[in-house]
């Protein structure tokens, strides 16, 4: 198998030609991973979609599996696999959620720059976007290199952030994100968990800056003076230089890496059109 890779940025991001996922196995799963360590977002275009089975048969070769049950009130599955996210604007029923849905506000908190389950004390590694259906414009993914964040950092700074650590709550970015207040039931759920703001890769050794949306506050330090380091390192990450924006194509299979990239969805005409992405995760240890 010959991988032709087309890189996206100059920075990082690559498409991959050459490469069915349908076919990949344990044997060759490690060529695809070392793309992972260069290019940190890599997309893989497929003239079908992935089936449900094929997506999880591919995910479960990048690591231990995420498993989701309901933990937002009145949601229940439109996609019956435990490991796959439903990242559509699409009802258990297969309609378009109306507005003013609190399911569609929260989906819609995904628009803030963030770190897949970050909010878990054990953190997402690789996900797997698939794209199903498409809108006609808008709906990009956007993605942010934050090893290079990291490398062009100040001395000082990056000595103050290697001692640093934050809380990552994951209902701290829906409300941010106009979603509303949880229930306790919700908030019981999911916790807050605390992680270090510079995560080095074992492999490679490099280091990258783990921000999200879902960080609330800084451990150790004042609010005030949280707020102001957070809102000072979130200027400096989502600088353009820093930045990939993905236009979808039906077929892709989209893999980024969670401990070096934060992401976004964009809005699109979602009352009007849609957008059918699944997406898998994987994390660091079983759990």
């Amino acid at each position: 198998m010959t991988i032709t890779v087309q890189k996206l940025t100059p920075l990082f991001g690559a498409r991959l030609f050459g490469i069915n996922l349908r076919e990949t196995t344990r044997e060759n799963i490690g060529d695809f991973l070392e793309l992972m360590d260069l290019h940190a977002v890599c997309a893989v275009p497929h003239d079908v979609p992935l089936s449900n089975e094929e997506h999880i048969g591919f995910a479960q070769l990048l690591g231990p599996m995420e498993r989701s049950n309901n933990k937002i009130s009145g949601t229940d599955k439109r996609v019956a696999y435990d490991e796959i996210v439903d990242q559509s604007n699409l009802g258990p029923t297969g309609d378009i959620y109306p507005e003013g849905d609190r399911r569609l506000a929260f989906k819609r908190a995904n628009r803030l720059w963030h770190t897949d389950m970050s909010f878990y004390p054990v953190r997402a590694t690789y996900s797997a976007l698939s794209a199903h259906t498409i809108p006609p414009e808008g709906g990009n993914t956007e993605f942010i290199d934050m090893r290079a964040v990291y490398d062009d950092l100040t001395e000082s700074m990056k000595s103050k952030l290697n001692e640093l650590k934050a809380e990552h709550c994951y209902w701290h970015s829906r409300v941010l994100g106009g979603g509303p207040e949880p229930t306790p039931k919700e908030r019981e759920a999911r916790p807050s968990s605390v992680h270090p703001l510079v995560n080095r890769n074992d492999r490679t050794g490099r280091k990258s800056l783990y921000l999200a949306s879902h960080i609330r506050t800084i451990r150790g330090l004042p609010e005030r003076e949280a707020k102001s380091l957070l809102e000072e390192l979130n200027s400096i990450a989502t600088q353009s230089k820093y930045v990939l924006s993905y236009k979808w194509t039906v077929g892709d299979i989209l893999v980024w890496d969670n401990l070096c990239t934060m992401h976004r969805a964009t809005p699109f005409a979602d009352q009007s059109y849609i957008r059918d992405m699944r997406r898998t995760t994987c994390r660091e240890t079983h759990v």
